[in-house]
């Protein structure tokens, strides 16, 4: 099969992404052998190209957004159909026994592997994952816009539950790309007022363009303190700038996987008044579920622009660039 491999980290626009053919997956026998139809196109994917994340598998395969159909599946699958329409996400496996999983933090799960990190993924005619964690995905969504809903719209939803925001409390987003304005749309669904703070002005068009309340530069203070703040930005000198934006008692959440170097805080400014700074890691199955059934229920949509596959590359420097607003997707154009 035709699929893309990250062949040396680094910059993109060196090439370190690369067309490659590699022998279609066999699935193993938990696992589900998926035809990739579309596949997002997430920041993550640009960390792993360009090496902000460390090389869990050498060659890699990108792509954890993705929607496709049953090709296959292992002799221990059961429940699955062949053509049967199904979402392959971020979480690949855990281990399902150590404490965190215990808890039903399996988010946290020392063990735990990844989509387009440790296993390849849907950057790809053909991808694999364990059925247990494949996505049943809602009617009424064509696969292009399930597709940001899989990483983008998941990890959005779970930085606003990390956010604790209050009911029709006051919600600032810090960058505005495909997990923010899809995280916008369920916190504005469920009474909140939304301010946003990015550099892009595509982006603010199409913020107000859904309703927020406000669109204004990453640097400026919102025109109201805020209860809840998410950093979607991977940009770490917004840590302060957010946190002064804050009310008393208010919590920043911050969504990145890689975020560059935080400045020091200022504890009186920054800190002061039992302001709350959590990270935010991966997601559980449940946010997963919670999540798509929202979506559905809010008919939250993805501001999409698509690619064909075989232009995975320039995908991937345009994202980088900011070329674009809401998510990007490729669409499988070589099989």
């Amino acid at each position: 099969m035709r699929a893309w491999s990250v062949v040396e980290p680094g910059p993109v626009e060196s090439g370190s992404l690369r067309p490659v053919e590699k022998p279609v997956p066999v699935p193993g026998d938990d696992e589900l052998l998926v035809r990739a139809r579309a596949c997002g196109v997430c920041r993550t994917d640009l960390h792993v190209a360009e090496g902000d994340l460390e090389v869990h598998r050498p060659g890699v395969t990108p792509g954890h957004e993705v929607v496709g159909v049953v090709a296959g599946f292992g002799a221990a699958v059961s429940g699955f159909g062949i053509g049967e329409r199904v979402g392959v996400a971020w979480l690949r496996r855990t281990d399902g026994s150590c404490g965190y999983c215990a808890r039903g933090a399996e988010n946290l799960c020392p063990a735990s592997a990844y989509t387009g990190w440790d296993a390849d993924g849907g950057y790809a005619e053909y991808t694999t994952v364990p059925a247990a964690f494949a996505y049943r995905l809602p009617d009424g969504l064509d696969d292009v816009s399930c597709a940001p809903l899989l990483c983008a719209g998941i990890i959005g939803y779970r930085a606003l539950r990390r956010a604790a925001l209050p009911p029709g409390g006051r919600l600032g987003l810090y960058g505005f790309g495909g997990s923010a304005h899809l995280c916008a749309q369920v916190a504005m669904a469920e009474g909140a007022t939304v301010h946003v703070l990015t550099r892009g002005a595509a982006a603010r068009q199409l913020a107000l363009d859904l309703g927020a309340a406000s669109a204004r530069d990453a640097q400026e203070m919102p025109p109201e303190p805020l209860d809840s703040a998410i950093l979607f930005a991977p940009v770490g000198e917004l840590v302060p700038v957010a946190l002064r934006a804050l009310d008393r008692g208010g919590t920043l959440a911050v969504a990145g996987i890689h975020l560059s170097d935080v400045p020091a805080l200022h504890y009186e400014t920054e800190l002061f008044y039992e302001k709350q700074l959590r990270s935010v890691t991966s997601n559980t199955r449940a946010d997963g579920r919670e999540f798509l059934a929202l979506a559905a229920e809010h008919s939250v949509r993805a501001t999409t622009h698509t690619y064909p596959l075989s232009r995975a590359d320039e995908a991937l420097r345009d994202l980088k660039a900011g070329r674009f607003d809401g998510a990007a997707v490729l669409v499988n154009d070589v099989s």
